[in-house]
C-alpha cells in the first residue's frame, strides 16, 4: 500500500479533535475524588468545632491557600503531561516557590520564638497522625487522578504519576486543614508537606507501570 493511500484510509471518517476532553476528564475525576475525600474527613475526623472562630485568623487561610495553590498548579501540569510529548514547563518551579515560602515562614517563626517554645511549634499535638490522615484522605483523589491520566496519553509516566500524586496530596491537605487544630508555621512546613508529598512518591513509582502505554 502506498503512503498516500494509507494516510487517506486513516483519515477517512476523522472528525475534529475534542480539545476539551482532557479538562472534562480531570474535572469529573477530581470532582468525585474530592467529594470522597471530604466524606472521609467528615466521617473519620469531622470539621473542627471552632472553624468559625479559626476562619478569622490569617494562619487558617494560609493552611488552606498553600495546598490549594499547589493543587491548582499540579492540575495545570497534569493537563500538560497528559498530552504526548508535553513538558510541565515552569510549573515545577512554582511548586518549589510555594514550598520555599512555607519553609521560610516556618524558619522565621522558629528563629523568633523562645527556645522553650520551639519544640511545640514543630510537633504541636498531632504530629504523629497528621501525615497519616493526609495520606488516608488522599486515596480517593489519587485513584481518580491516576484514572484520569491513564485514559489520556502521557509519555512521561513517572512524572505524570508524580503530578497526579501531588494533586491528590494537595487536595487532601486542603481538606484535612478543615479538621486540623494546628496553626504554627513550623508544624505546617514539616508535617503538612510530608503528608502532601507522600502521594507524589507513590505516584512516581506507580506511574512507571500504571501509566505506561
Amino acid at each position: 500500500m502506498k503512503t498516500d493511500d494509507l494516510i487517506n484510509m486513516l483519515a477517512t471518517g476523522a472528525g475534529p479533535v475534542d480539545t476539551g476532553a482532557a479538562e472534562r476528564r480531570f474535572s469529573l475525576a477530581l470532582g468525585w475524588g474530592t467529594c470522597a475525600a471530604l466524606l472521609i474527613m467528615a466521617v473519620k475526623l469531622g470539621v473542627r468545632r471552632d472553624v468559625a472562630e479559626a476562619a478569622l485568623l490569617p494562619m487558617f487561610w494560609m493552611k488552606l491557600v498553600f495546598p490549594a495553590s499547589a493543587a491548582v498548579v499540579a492540575d495545570v501540569a497534569a493537563l500538560r503531561l497528559a498530552r504526548p510529548g508535553m513538558r510541565p514547563g515552569s510549573l515545577p518551579w512554582i511548586v518549589a516557590a510555594l514550598l520555599l515560602i512555607v519553609w521560610g515562614a516556618g524558619a522565621v517563626t522558629l528563629l523568633q520564638a523562645a527556645p522553650e517554645e520551639r519544640n511545640h511549634l514543630i510537633f504541636g499535638d498531632t504530629w504523629r497522625v497528621c501525615p497519616y490522615y493526609i495520606m488516608l484522605i488522599s486515596i480517593p483523589v489519587f485513584a481518580a487522578a491516576m484514572w484520569a491520566m491513564k485514559g489520556l496519553a502521557p509519555t512521561r509516566p513517572m512524572l505524570a504519576g508524580a503530578t497526579a500524586g501531588l494533586i491528590a496530596g494537595a487536595i487532601a491537605t486542603t481538606v484535612y486543614a478543615l479538621h486540623c487544630p494546628e496553626m504554627a508555621p513550623p508544624f505546617l512546613a514539616i508535617w503538612y508537606v510530608l503528608g502532601m508529598l507522600a502521594p507524589v512518591a507513590a505516584g512516581a513509582v506507580m506511574g512507571r507501570w500504571v501509566l505506561r502505554w
